[in-house]
């Protein structure tokens, strides 16, 4: 039976969404999943042959997608996550690559029988990480600030040079065996990096000016960046070969650096696109390689391998670390993390094939141990880097605190009752005066406001995965919202009730888009909170059993009022009460909320049973 071409384009969309959603589920990388789907449905199955659907377009498309990757990257690359680990960054890129190279073609010489020109290259094609492969692993194992962004630079940085070495040493492997030519090579290494450079930087200025000065309306933002990293990477190609991914690289981290420029903006549709191309780059390729091809490499293969892991990483991280202020557990951490990705799978693929029709000897054998070092390191390395991390004491806690805009009363009651119950909680606010009253209660806080780009740079939101905006005013609780949604995601921003005492009106009620999930229960907004703490109410926190279950809780004393405000399950994870989710906490859970005595309640109206009993989708409004 043949498969049309528009079947096997979808079926590729739809094999890296289920992909993606196994890996999202069991908490892994993406990666592995998609290296193992491509064999899969490839060389296994017979079902996908990239080189037949695609046929003399593969590598162009392969190389246009690998440009949108690096440039993506490369917009996340801001000096300012590596002040005081530039050194050690520049080594990386530098000294440590050398180290690198030279032990992955020792290896290669030594156990596979390569020749030294082809181990050489076979060094230059594996000793980078790439983004592809880092992006993913980061958002999983989730390292210290530190390993996060040296590891993000190395990663970009490195992979257009890397290339630029393989290309170098395919030419000099190339020139040396008919003419014996080393001036060839070392001109091409400087007409590559020079023309990279000026591309690179042309492109970044050109389309930084356009951007700077509003010529470019937003409904054709996104199209004209795409356009434009295309046009870069094609032209530096054209006019040297190879140069394009340092023009891409260089291009991103000029725009990334200029004030003025909407990034944010940019970003946004760039790494859905990234993200999409990724996934189809990793099955492509690796329906290219048949396990067979990987089987017959032998135990010679596992022992480059292993000296690629552990000892050509170790030495090129104790180089580089030597003298830097990283602590010696997330040097090992930084040691242990060294995926390889996509660029080394598609210029590996692309010389394989020249220099077999060269007759040049071991040539076949290149492309499947790229891949085996590729399929080895992302597989060892996403099973391990987590608890590696975890193990070191380098990883940040899981993301189950809260951010809490506000340092008013209400804010610093609700944040003080969720770090009594061992939930993290850090209060941003822009006046002193309440966030000293924050501090003396012994809270983490930021003085500043989140929206600020000191904020973006500085602030310290490590085990906070959601937000909550408490402030008393609903414009600035929408602004936050705003904010808070890019980092945390639609469905972990809350905001309190908009004020009862504005006006009702659909046209002057702010947008559900942008006020993320409400809080709690129509009415309780912060002045009616703010009342009944006044009144005297207070939070507290009740343990539930099976003898005092969730609906004795909420049947107490009439002439009292409990509003329930979180629900914080028996592994200490925090969960809102809001209108749009009904909650029924079971026992052992612990119910925090707000209890105001009867005298409360007759100031403040809450003994309606609307506020104090409507959790539900069905609650009225107060």
């Amino acid at each position: 039976m043949t498969i049309s071409s528009e079947l096997l384009l979808a079926s590729i969309g739809v094999i890296a969404m289920a992909a993606q959603w196994l890996a999202w589920k069991l908490r892994i990388p993406a990666i592995l999943p998609l290296l193992l789907s491509g064999i899969a449905v490839g060389p296994v199955a017979g079902w996908l042959k990239p080189d037949e659907l695609f046929g003399p377009l593969l590598f162009p498309v392969v190389s246009l997608a690998v440009a949108v990757i690096l440039f993506e990257g490369s917009l996340t690359l801001e000096f300012h996550q590596i002040r005081g680990l530039r050194r050690v960054v520049r080594r990386l890129v530098s000294g440590g690559l050398l180290i690198t190279w030279a032990v992955a073609a020792w290896a290669a010489h030594v156990f596979l029988l390569f020749p030294w020109d082809l181990a050489v290259l076979f060094g230059a094609l594996t000793c980078v990480t790439g983004p592809t492969v880092i992006a993913p692993l980061l958002k999983t194992v989730k390292p210290v600030a530190p390993v996060a962004h040296a590891l993000r630079w190395e990663g970009i940085l490195i992979d257009p040079i890397g290339a630029i070495l393989a290309v170098l040493s395919y030419d000099l492997m190339v020139a040396l065996r008919a003419t014996q030519a080393w001036t060839h090579a070392l001109w091409s290494l400087g007409a590559t990096a020079a023309t990279g450079l000026c591309f690179g930087v042309a492109g970044g200025w050109l389309l930084g000016v356009l951007l700077r000065r509003g010529w470019v309306p937003d409904s054709l933002l996104n199209l004209s960046v795409l356009a434009s990293v295309f046009a870069a990477f094609s032209l530096s190609n054209t006019v040297q070969h190879e140069s394009g991914l340092l023009a891409v690289t260089v291009m991103g981290i000029w725009l990334a650096n200029r004030p003025g420029i909407p990034v944010r903006d940019i970003l946004e549709f760039k790494e859905t696109l990234s993200q999409i191309l990724l996934s189809a780059l990793f099955i492509l390729l690796a329906a290219r390689v048949a396990p067979e091809q990987l089987f017959n490499l032998g135990w010679p293969a596992l022992a480059v391998l292993v000296c690629m892991l552990w000892v050509g990483r170790p030495l090129k991280v104790l180089f580089a670390a030597w003298g830097s202020p990283l602590k010696w557990r997330e040097r090992a951490l930084l040691a242990w993390i060294a995926p390889r990705g996509i660029v080394a799978a598609a210029v590996s693929a692309l010389f394989a094939l020249r220099l077999e029709s060269l007759d040049v000897p071991q040539a076949d054998r290149l492309l499947p141990m790229t891949f085996l070092v590729i399929i080895g390191t992302v597989i060892w390395q996403s099973l391990t880097a987590r608890p590696m991390a975890r193990l070191l004491k380098s990883a940040e806690p899981d993301r189950v605190g809260f951010l809490i805009s506000g340092a008013n009363p209400v804010a610093r009651a609700i944040g003080l009752a969720l770090h009594e119950q061992g939930v993290p909680v850090r209060l941003c606010d822009s006046d002193w005066y309440s966030l000293s009253k924050a501090r003396m209660l012994g809270l983490p806080t930021y003085h500043g406001s989140l929206v600020s780009e000191h904020a973006q740079h500085n602030l310290d939101t490590s085990g906070l995965g959601r937000l909550l905006a408490l402030g008393a005013r609903d414009h600035v609780n929408q602004l936050i919202m705003v904010r808070g949604r890019d980092e945390f995601g639609k469905q972990k921003v809350f905001s309190l009730p908009l004020s009862s005492d504005g006006d009702p009106a659909e046209k002057h009620t702010l947008d559900p888009e942008y006020r993320g999930r409400t809080l709690f229960a129509p009415g309780v907004g912060y002045w009616k909170l703010s009342s009944l703490l006044m009144a005297g109410a207070q939070i507290k926190a009740t343990r539930l059993s099976d003898t005092f279950d969730f609906a004795q809780y909420r049947a107490q004393d009439p002439d009292k009022a409990v509003i329930p405000l979180f629900a914080v399950n028996p592994k200490g994870y925090a969960i809102p009460f809001t209108p749009d989710q009904d909650l029924d906490p079971a026992a052992g859970w612990t119910v925090i909320g707000l209890h105001a005595g009867a005298g409360s309640v007759e100031q403040s109206g809450v003994g309606d049973p609307a506020v104090g009993q409507g959790m539900g989708p069905a609650a009225g409004a107060a």
